[in-house]
């Protein structure tokens, strides 16, 4: 006789059902964004277009523009995992880098740059004044730890996501976000490694 398959426990799929909520919210607020704007895009409208209330709504965001993007919050989490699994010797720069890559390159989980009208959410919110200040909180409660180097590791990553959203279409030398971000870390890196080197010169030590 073959045993049954233990079922999910209650609050595994209360979790699952919370988690599937939450993303409903955000498709259907990113999507009205998008389709009506930022003013028009109400979170009554959002709670319907994902079939909940807007108590649920009120549970799961402080409102639209956290929903829309809310993305930005799940991928930051993911680089920083990504982060803490590094080894414990290797430079900051470097470690946040490589962490930057795998979250670019995985295909099981793809990063959010690659699915439908992101480019457009982000684009929307370097030029929409709540959207860019939801990005920029958001951003930074999902940043690593305060670190000069990691601050400045983030920095780069986020000059290219500007860059790449800003970009026209898949012509355009800005398209592909994984060759702007080793374009800005390799920058980020040669201006290390000079003011490193101007430190280090006997002309300074003088």
């Amino acid at each position: 006789m073959t045993a049954s398959k233990p079922s999910p426990a209650p609050e595994d799929r209360r979790r699952r059902k919370a988690l599937r909520t939450r993303d409903a919210l955000a498709t259907a607020a990113c999507d009205l964004i998008l389709e009506r704007g930022p003013a028009a895009a109400t979170v009554e409208a959002i709670a319907e277009r994902a079939d909940v209330t807007r108590r649920t709504f009120s549970r799961h965001f402080a409102g639209k523009e956290d929903a829309a993007l809310d993305f930005v919050r799940r991928d930051g989490d993911r680089v920083n995992a990504l982060l803490r699994t590094r080894p414990a010797g290797e430079p900051p720069l470097l470690a946040y880098r490589r962490a930057v890559h795998a979250w670019l390159a995985d295909p099981e989980d793809p990063a959010w740059h690659v699915r439908p009208r992101m480019r457009r959410l982000l684009a929307l919110a370097d030029t929409e004044p709540d959207l860019f200040a939801a990005y920029q909180r958001i951003r930074l409660d999902a940043q690593a730890p305060p670190a000069a180097v990691v601050d400045a590791a983030a920095g780069a990553l986020i000059a290219a996501l500007r860059l790449w959203a800003r970009a026209g279409g898949s012509d355009s030398p800005d398209a592909d976000l994984a060759a702007l971000v080793e374009r800005a870390y390799d920058a980020l890196a040669a201006e290390a490694a000079a003011a490193a080197a101007a430190r280090d010169s006997p002309a300074t030590r003088a």
